[in-house]
């Protein structure tokens, strides 16, 4: 059982790491899942983001992204590309777990805090591993133990009576949900509440 914010972003990057190390072998220049960007390209967009996070909670910024951007060397073969996610998870657990109940940074969809930066990074590594395991060929989801925190903390407008995993992948506009039709827009509430 996950019990802390920062043990559900290390174990999302462990199993999202272990998930696509299933398909390295295949061509990654394949689009991921409904995305304009290929698998490839959104390993990269995973990294980005994760370490992105981190350095929000890190620097604080009340009106802007940081400037440090993060991402993997273009030329790595993909079993060594996806330390990657590992790594990023890594430094964002570490940024929320140094972090004071009282931090907070801007991001374009709240300002948030510790839980709620690592909310979005298990969003983004696990809804964007779905999203490559499709353009890869095979199906994986979040469990539900990983996917109810981060449906808790980033939706709170989302519909009940559902599992944790296909709510979340309901919010972010992976799939329909019966009598719910896929969301076109969307975007989660990283405010703290």
């Amino acid at each position: 059982m996950i019990t802390s914010w920062p043990e559900l972003v290390t174990a999302a990057a462990a199993e999202t790491t272990a998930v696509l190390e299933k398909g390295a072998d295949q061509s990654w220049q394949l689009k991921a899942g409904d995305l304009d960007w290929t698998c490839r390209a959104t390993l990269d967009h995973i990294a980005l983001g994760v370490v992105g996070y981190a350095g929000l909670l890190i620097a604080q910024p009340t009106d802007r992204y940081i400037t440090l951007f993060a991402s993997i060397d273009p030329s790595a073969p993909i079993r060594n590309a996806l330390e990657g996610l590992r790594i990023s998870g890594s430094i964002l657990a570490s940024a929320v777990r140094e972090a004071s109940p009282d931090v907070r940074a801007w991001h374009p969809y709240g300002h948030s805090d510790g839980p709620g930066f690592a909310a979005m990074g298990v969003l983004e590594l696990t809804v964007h591993t779905r999203d490559i395991a499709q353009g890869l060929g095979f199906d994986w989801a979040p469990s539900d133990e990983m996917a109810a925190p981060v449906v808790e903390r980033l939706f709170p407008d989302a519909p009940t009576g559902f599992g944790a995993s296909d709510t979340l992948l309901w919010c972010t506009g992976r799939t329909e949900l019966p009598g719910l039709p896929r969301r076109r827009n969307w975007k989660w509430n990283g405010t703290v509440r």
